[in-house]
């Protein structure tokens, strides 16, 4: 084992050495480019440019890139279009470049070049290099698309152009807002579909009779609809959470450049950019009134956490009670079935696990968790910027996507297949000692807890019990037993 392991990991780290034998298997010709630091050789065909290559070398963490979350990438596309038509209403930006950079920010809206950013997404610097990755990849798109070589910077050039007016501080978190929310109607959408799954078994199982517990012990009657309608309605405050929290992501800093200030932005870009972007995705996008505050605030991305955790642990909850209420078969509750996805152990034969509930808690878990980074992050902001946007950014749209998932697979896999047993839910009712209440308006609290102390001492129901002592009549018993007056369902 020992030597097996020191092998993997010398292969790894082979693998992510840059100038290793692993990274030159690509080989090819290369193109020459120049920044700061000097020049270094890109592939020749690469659309990235010189930034994005010292990124790559220098952040070598998580085994994913930027091609991992699409919508980021797109929505990145976004807001450089939105940014260079509104160079162009100010009178900035050439329309020749503009028309350009549209195309090219189509091409990648369509999905084309997602394999050009391979960038990791844990990367210092603010984002920095995540911008820069789609400057240079839109310009040489852009180049390629107008019948230029690329690396022809003198045409369109990564800075100058696609850069024009902004600054990382004030494109990466705007365009982070628009992937967030642009998720969020996905995750929104599936949670409906959710809400209508346990909607749909509610109105299936509305006359069954059950025992409500509180402290796992016996309570009073319910029926199993009600319990799938609860979680149906549960779920929906939950979207109305998401949409009350998504309003802050609405508000963007474009033209604030590097703390607020503005400096290299010219007048009116940014309101003419945030109209862009409200065209663009037909959402009510708006300038902050307060760059300054808008560039280090990290409010929005705090709030729609929150909201991600939220559900998270709502839908944990739905979950824990599913895996109790199917636990035995026979030996627990039974009182439902969930339907067998996979065999559920190596070594007990017939045993099928509530696999799907158990991911759903699994996958809140780790939302709960995001939520924590997120908030660390936040807060460690220092002065006029927040440099940890980036894993704020991995944390939300990890959690809108394993949340997104979950739901369609809890509803596909699990919800929608649920039967009950309705022999067990019948039997716990004629045993319980929770129907004692019902008989209080009857007979009154103190013999009612009689009957329910003599109930534990012969281990019999309270039913049997009324009838063997001719307490009430079969008619009194069959009216006091009417589900609608058990459970209320005849005031609703």
């Amino acid at each position: 084992m020992y030597i097996r392991t020191r092998i993997c990991s010398a292969v790894l780290a082979l693998a992510l050495v840059p100038g290793s034998i692993a990274a030159k298997e690509a080989g090819g010709a290369v193109r020459m480019e120049r920044d700061l630091l000097g020049e270094k050789a890109v592939p020749a065909t690469a659309y990235y440019g010189v930034q994005t290559a010292r990124a790559m070398e220098n952040f070598q963490i998580s085994g994913r890139t930027l091609q991992d979350y699409p919508e980021l990438i797109i929505a990145f596309a976004q807001t450089k279009v939105a940014a260079a038509r509104a160079n162009t209403d100010v009178g900035e930006m050439d329309t020749q470049v503009r028309d350009a950079i549209v195309k090219a920010g189509e091409a990648i809206m369509a999905g084309k070049y997602l394999d050009q950013f391979p960038v990791d997404p844990y990367q210092g610097g603010a984002g920095t290099s995540t911008n820069m990755n789609v400057n240079e990849v839109m310009a040489n798109v852009a180049l390629e698309l107008t019948g230029h070589k690329l690396g022809e910077y003198s045409v369109i050039e990564p800075h100058d152009h696609l850069n024009m007016s902004q600054s990382t501080n004030d494109s990466y978190p705007t365009a982070l807002k628009v992937a967030m929310f642009t998720n969020n109607d996905l995750l929104v959408a599936e949670a409906e579909r959710l809400i209508a799954s346990l909607r749909k078994k509610g109105d299936e199982f509305i006359y069954i009779l059950k025992m409500g517990r509180t402290e796992l012990q016996d309570a009073v009657p319910m029926t199993v609809g009600q319990e799938f309608h609860a979680f149906a309605a549960s779920v929906q405050t939950e979207i109305d959470f998401l949409r009350a929290a998504e309003k802050p992501l609405f508000i963007i800093n474009m033209g604030a450049t590097a703390i607020g200030s503005g400096l290299n932005a010219p007048e009116g870009y940014g309101q003419k950019t945030a109209q862009h972007l409200a065209q663009q995705t037909g959402k009510p996008i708006v300038l902050a009134d307060d760059l300054f505050a808008a560039t280090w605030d990290q409010h929005a991305f705090v709030a729609e956490s929150s909201a991600l955790k939220s559900l998270a642990v709502k839908l944990a909850k739905i979950g824990r009670d599913l895996i109790l209420l199917s636990s035995g078969p026979r030996a627990g509750l039974g009182e439902i079935n969930l339907p067998p996805m996979q065999p559920g152990s190596s070594i007990m034969p017939g045993k099928v696990n509530p696999v799907i509930a158990e991911l759903t808690n699994l996958v809140a878990y780790r939302v709960v968790g995001n939520d924590t980074s997120v908030t660390m992050a936040a807060a460690d902001g220092q002065l006029q910027l927040n440099a940890y946007e980036p894993l704020q950014a991995i944390a939300i749209l990890d959690s809108q996507r394993l949340l997104t998932n979950t739901m369609r697979t809890l509803r596909e896999r699990c919800i929608d297949g649920i039967t009950v047993n309705r022999d067990t839910l019948q039997q716990n009712i004629q045993r319980t000692v929770g129907i004692v209440t019902a008989l209080n308006p009857v007979i009154g609290y103190e013999r009612a807890t009689e009957l329910a102390a003599e109930a534990y001492r012969s281990n019999k129901g309270i039913l049997e019990i009324v009838r063997e002592q001719k307490i009430l009549t079969e008619e009194q018993i069959t009216e006091i037993m009417d589900p609608d007056k058990l459970t209320g369902m005849d005031r609703q």
